[in-house]
This record gives structure tokens, sequence and C-alpha cells, in this order.
């Protein structure tokens, strides 16, 4: 129904923000991902979702079309929901998550937040060849990282007061730039110096 709305940012949490569009205030549930591409931006563009159930219309918003794509994809399967769907995109990148179905790694998927193995499966089943047909060059992109690792280096730089968000976008874009580093205390030096 809604493509996308553009318009003011009047109030933001990690879970929803309320975009004013032509006088009205649209409250609009996120991602943590596009939480942290709204940092300090006033004024956005969101590409919505519009879900309609029997006791609620709610309206979904993501920074990317490929965001908004993937979790479209994600709530067609059974038994995964909106919620879920948010969650696992907040917890994953589109290409972490892509990874993981392409590669059939249940187990990385079910870090998420309320995605169990029946629910990573049943992912995993329905998605596989969609994504695989959509990956810009064949079935395999980018390396998975060691989510162990990471989740550790993430540990690490909350206890030095790092923001969880900040933390977890520095070490999302050392992974990409640098998959190679396998090692936790040079995950930690890179966050490190990418958020000095």
């Amino acid at each position: 129904m809604f493509a996308y709305l553009k318009g003011e940012i009047t109030f933001r949490t990690p879970a929803y923000v309320t975009l004013e569009v032509g006088g009205i205030g649209y409250h609009v549930n996120i991602p943590l991902s596009t939480f942290t591409a709204l940092e300090g931006v006033a004024r956005a563009t969101l590409y919505t979702h519009y879900h309609i159930t029997e006791d609620a219309h709610t309206l979904y918003g993501f920074a990317t079309q490929m965001e908004r794509n993937l979790f479209v994809q994600l709530i067609s399967v059974t038994g995964v929901g909106p919620t879920s769907a948010l969650l696992l995109l907040s917890a994953m990148s589109v290409d972490e998550i892509r990874s993981a179905v392409i590669a059939e790694q249940a187990h990385v998927l079910q870090r998420a937040k309320g995605i169990g193995p029946k629910a990573s499966k049943q992912i995993i089943l329905d998605l596989k060849d969609k994504l695989a047909r959509e990956a810009p060059e064949g079935p395999v992109l980018l390396p998975m990282a060691d989510n162990a690792v990471r989740d550790e280096a993430l540990s690490a730089l909350m206890a030095l007061g790092i923001n969880r968000i900040a933390g977890q976008k520095a070490l999302n874009q050392i992974l990409k730039e640098q998959p190679n580093l396998t090692k936790v205390e040079d995950l930690i030096k890179a966050a490190l110096k990418a958020l000095a």
C-alpha cells in the first residue's frame, strides 16, 4: 500500500520512529540496523511494509529496499511473524542472513532471539532458492564471520563502555572490509580505531 514515507523524524527509539509526513505522524516499527542508519538524521525516507492482521494494522520501515524485501520474504515463511523477522534483521545484516540461508547454516539464524530450530529450518527451506537466484554474483556471498568471535568482541567493547549499537556497527564494517580477521583481540583493536 505504501512504498515509502519521506518526512521529518519527530521521535525515535531502537524499536520505532514517528515520521511526520504532510502533518500526520506515522508510527513506524524498525529494526536496529535502520535505527543506526537514522542516527543524527532529522529527515528520512523509509521503505515501508503495511501489515494487516485481524486485530492490528502495523507499519514497518527500513533504511534500504533490500532490507524491506528480505523482511517481506521472511514473513512469508510459515511460523515467522513480523516481530521475529525484525529481530532477525536487528541481529544480522541482510548479507549475513542471505549467506546463512544459502549455506544452510540454521545455527547462525538461531542466534537471533525468537528464531528457534524449527523456524530456522523453515526459513532455509522456503527461501534458499529465492535468495540464491537474487544473489548478484551467484549463490555464494561474503564468507560468514565466526559469530562467536564477533559476539565476544562486542561484549568486550561494551565492557569498555562502548554503546552496543555503535559497537555492532563498527564490527560489521570491519568484518565486511577485512573478513580474514579471526582473532578477538584484532577485532577489538580495529573496532576501537574505527570508533576513535
